[in-house]
């Protein structure tokens, strides 16, 4: 995987290069540890940003992820336990996605 490439802050220049393999080891970089719990928010991630051509931001992505995800209790409280410090930027970046236009 050492010709894949990323900007400065983690997140691939190059979305096609994305696999489970690649956001596995993005996650590792960020001391991460995937669950099922998180793949779901992984994949559902990537479907947000196939429907609507945008990098998840938080309060649009959890509007729609509760849409998404009726039987779960889903807030940014939610994301935070399986996404720490800024769950919406941390998706993206394992997902392969370019970083959320209002992540700092």
């Amino acid at each position: 995987m050492s010709n894949i490439d990323f900007d400065k802050e983690g997140f691939l220049t190059d979305l096609t290069q994305w696999s489970k393999a690649v956001g596995e080891m993005i996650a590792s970089k960020e001391d991460l540890i995937l669950t099922d719990e998180h793949w779901e928010l992984i994949h559902l991630a990537r479907k947000y940003y196939d429907t609507f051509s945008l990098s998840p931001e938080m309060r649009p992505f959890i509007r729609w992820l509760k849409q998404q995800l009726p039987e779960k209790n889903i807030s940014s409280m939610y994301l935070l336990q399986y996404f720490p410090d800024s769950p919406a930027k941390l998706i993206s970046k394992i997902a392969g996605l370019p970083k959320p236009t209002n992540c700092l």
